[in-house]
């Protein structure tokens, strides 16, 4: 059971703040990829794919969805507007790279594009999270109303404070899944076979597993959900030094190859 003293308000806030973090590192561990692919004279464009998807799939629906909410009520704020014409440039802008990044052809022009979009995106999520958030905080925008069920600002795993304090916090998933008792999960023949195990326990197996690896090793993690939430995680941790691969995804199995490359 988790204990909260913050309010809902400071609740939703720290949500939107960890989602934000989330997906600049993520969007930095994409670059990263590229330019490292680059250095190592492959071609960047799986690398650059992986990210035109991030954007997509992530990004802009996240943009889109601060514009219907947070933007919305930042209208009411005289001492905002100018910020958020400014922002609402941005987003725009934000898309103009993406599309330049998408059509990047060559090492140097995608490096450049990625370069770019990711530095943008970081003053961007700066400008909201020292500026906008805080005006709407003062200005007292219930938050958690505002953006009550919008995994697009919140993050996919954020609980509700609307839900009571004794939610939990973990990004696994399946929380009601006591695993077997006594349980381990070890690798067998290259994969790690987490289904066995509590949620709680498969995040420290699954990091003891990539920490035992080689620089150009890989094992194969097999789990019962999408662990989306775990490559935050290592993106966060382990920027640019670790690869992820989809070999399976789902709807009742997903096998992930987990590498260390070469240094």
């Amino acid at each position: 059971m988790t204990t909260s003293t913050a309010s809902p308000q400071q609740e939703t806030v720290r949500a939107i703040l960890d989602h934000h973090e989330r997906l600049g590192r993520t969007m930095a561990d994409h670059v990263l990829t590229i330019a490292r692919a680059a250095d190592q004279l492959a071609a960047p464009h799986e690398r650059r794919d992986r990210l035109v998807a991030f954007c997509a799939e992530e990004v802009v629906p996240h943009a889109e969805a601060e514009e219907k909410t947070l933007y919305r009520a930042a209208e009411d704020l005289p001492d905002a507007r100018l910020l958020l014409r400014a922002m609402l440039r941005e987003h725009t802008v934000l898309k103009e790279r993406l599309a330049e990044l998408e059509a990047a052809r060559t090492p140097g022009e995608t490096i450049a594009a990625a370069s770019a979009l990711s530095a943008l995106f970081a003053s961007h999520l700066h400008k909201e999270n020292e500026l906008l958030l805080p005006a709407l905080v003062d200005a007292g925008v219930d938050l958690g109303a505002l953006l009550a069920g919008m995994h697009e600002i919140l993050g996919a795993d954020a609980e509700s404070p609307r839900d009571g304090a004794d939610g939990h916090h973990c990004t696994c998933g399946g929380h009601d899944d006591p695993g077997t008792p006594g349980a381990k999960a070890e690798l067998d023949d290259g994969e790690l076979d987490v289904r066995v195990l509590a949620p709680a326990q498969r995040h420290e197996q699954i990091f003891a597993a990539y920490r035992a690896l080689d620089h150009g090793g890989a094992f194969i993690l097999v789990n019962d959900h999408d662990p989306k939430p775990l490559y935050y995680q290592f993106a966060a941790e382990h920027p640019g030094d670790f690869t992820w691969d989809y070999l399976e995804t789902g709807p009742e199995v997903w096998r992930v190859r987990i590498g260390r490359p070469w240094a």
